[in-house]
């Protein structure tokens, strides 16, 4: 059977926080999208902000879905292979909602500032009101939209709060230039006061460089 040389159709619109993340992207720059899945986002920021995109996915399904669109991607484990890219080879890095399935976070976060000039960071926040209700009156480890796995079969082995984030980038010298508290949507909750974040974001989405 021959190989057809027709592209794959483009993809419909992406999730509301993998737009927000690629908002924060600016056009033409050099991209590494870490944990990419099926590769939305990179497929997005291709095909809308002209970038250079690269990707890092662990399953090897993911890595097919991406290579099937076109898109340079490699399987890798964010823990171990982020070490082997050269200091400053991208603008941005992206880790969206993987962040807690890394064995040490702080050495992923410390590698991705290495290796780019700003670093995207997404994950679910462990200090929503809804889990802390649910551990509190269940006395069971709480599934929401954002935590849907079950204790025993979940992916995530670091469970962290927005202020826990926040806290980790003060300790690491690591300037936030943009923090956003978000739904179980991907929304955006505006007008929060730090504490209010932390007990009513769904999600954190951390925009960070170094200094």
């Amino acid at each position: 059977m021959a190989v057809s040389d027709q592209k794959p159709a483009p993809r419909d619109g992406i999730r509301v926080d993998l737009q927000l993340i690629a908002d924060m992207v600016a056009p033409g720059t050099r991209v590494l999208d870490v944990g990419c899945g099926d590769g939305a986002l990179l497929d997005h920021l291709a095909r809308f902000k002209q970038v250079d995109g690269r990707g890092m996915e662990l399953s090897q399904a993911g890595v097919n879905a991406c290579v099937a669109h076109g898109l340079s991607v490699i399987q890798g484990d964010a823990d171990t292979d982020l070490q082997h890219y050269p200091s400053g080879a991208f603008d941005y890095v992206i880790l969206s909602q993987t962040l807690p399935a890394t064995r040490s976070p702080r050495d992923v976060l410390e590698q991705m500032l290495r290796v780019g000039q700003h670093a995207i960071v997404s994950f679910p926040n462990f200090a929503h009101w809804q889990v802390r209700l649910r551990l509190l009156f269940g006395g069971h480890m709480p599934q929401t939209d954002a935590l849907p796995h079950r204790w025993y079969d979940t992916p995530n082995i670091h469970l962290c709060t927005i202020d826990d984030f926040r806290d980790l980038c003060a300790a690491m010298g690591v300037v936030v230039e943009k923090a956003m508290a978000l739904d179980r949507r991907g929304h955006i909750i505006s007008g929060l006061p730090l504490p209010l974040a932390n007990l009513i974001g769904e999600q954190g989405l951390f925009l960070l460089r170094r200094k």
